[in-house]
């Protein structure tokens, strides 16, 4: 049988380097590192080359003007600026296995593909401005690999297309992440219940690429059925970089972490049956016990007779059953009502 990469106990948490090396091998490999500190199961890169993606031109189309953190550039100096050197894929891909970290991409072009197979790759992720790049998404399809897809520009129809896209052209594992493309992202903007429906329209793992401050976005998807989490990370926002006001730094990324895991284990599962440390509390329910002094052959009354706290007597239900009936022994005060008096 297959065995499926998404098939967590846990939720999965990505820490995403985009460009958070700022330009350094150094720097990318230590964060790697800390990303393993502050608690992440996987580390996730970006590679492209400034023409992998687009063109040097200065026309109107070409420079970014849309309230973003980097208005005012073009996108070829942006990607020059941001994106992650090549030879360096090799490098960073054996430290993070050293560090015991699922390590995988988002390529953003054929060239990356065939690149990142030759790394081995265990899985690839579709950027969300990528969703419509229908032939990019068929050839990453084609290599059977589970895929990771973000929906942070999507309408229902893109959507839909690119899963039948995927579907149609491997044998794929599936994951699709809410995303708000925004740079930061409002928090009203976040429309994390879409998690839970992503699950239920398109039958898939769900989860969140979170691009809001902080982490309550986080907790929240995980409360809401998130099983992967994907998340900015740097080592130290004073680094600066394109994406370092939004990136989380290694001691916000561990708090992420342990308030996920704690959201983890408070939401549990569906089941009506009580734990030990439950069960113990039982000694706090009500039951039947004396409250006054009973003679033998005296009747059981409501003001010698009473549903209270401890719960070690007879069941409240039998409480009417009990009462008129008559004493076949003494009872003293602070005594309990046994199945044996209701016979």
């Amino acid at each position: 049988m297959k065995t499926k990469m998404f098939d967590f106990d846990h939720v999965f948490i990505i820490a995403e380097l985009s460009a958070n090396h700022n330009g350094s091998l150094d720097t990318a490999i230590e964060t790697i590192r800390a990303a393993k500190r502050a608690g992440a199961d996987a580390i996730k890169f970006q590679t492209y080359t400034a023409d992998t993606l687009t063109i040097d031109s200065k026309k109107s189309d070409f420079i970014i003007n849309n309230g973003s953190l980097w208005d005012g550039k073009n996108f070829y100096e942006l990607y020059q600026e941001a994106f992650t050197p090549w030879e360096w894929h090799a490098k960073l891909f054996e430290v993070a296995k050293e560090e015991g970290l699922v390590c995988f991409s988002s390529p953003f072009d054929k060239t990356a593909v065939d690149f990142l197979e030759d790394l081995e790759v265990p899985c690839y992720k579709i950027a969300s401005f990528e969703i419509t790049d229908i032939p990019l998404i068929e050839y990453i399809a084609s290599k059977g690999k589970p895929i990771i897809l973000s929906t942070g520009i999507a309408t229902l129809d893109d959507i839909e297309l690119a899963l039948k896209t995927i579907r149609s052209n491997g044998d794929n594992e599936i994951a699709l992440l809410k995303c708000t493309s925004s740079y930061p992202a409002p928090l009203n903007e976040a429309n994390l219940v879409m998690i839970q429906d992503f699950k239920n329209r398109f039958g898939v793992i769900s989860g969140l690429s979170d691009h809001t401050l902080g982490t309550t976005s986080a907790v929240v998807a995980s409360c809401l059925g998130a099983k992967i989490i994907e998340k900015h990370f740097i080592l130290d926002r004073s680094i600066g970089g394109p994406d370092a006001s939004f990136s989380l730094d290694e001691k916000e990324f561990t708090q992420m972490v342990q308030e996920v895991r704690d959201a983890e284990k408070a939401i549990g599962k569906v089941s009506y049956e009580l734990t030990e440390k439950q069960q113990s509390g039982k000694a706090f329910s009500r039951s039947l016990y004396v409250v006054k002094d009973i003679k033998k052959g005296e009747q059981f009354t409501e003001e010698n007779i009473r549903s209270i706290r401890p719960g070690f007597g007879l069941h409240p239900k039998y409480y009417k059953d009990i009462i008129g009936r008559t004493a076949s022994k003494d009872f003293e005060k602070g005594d309990r009502l046994s199945r044996n008096i209701k016979n």
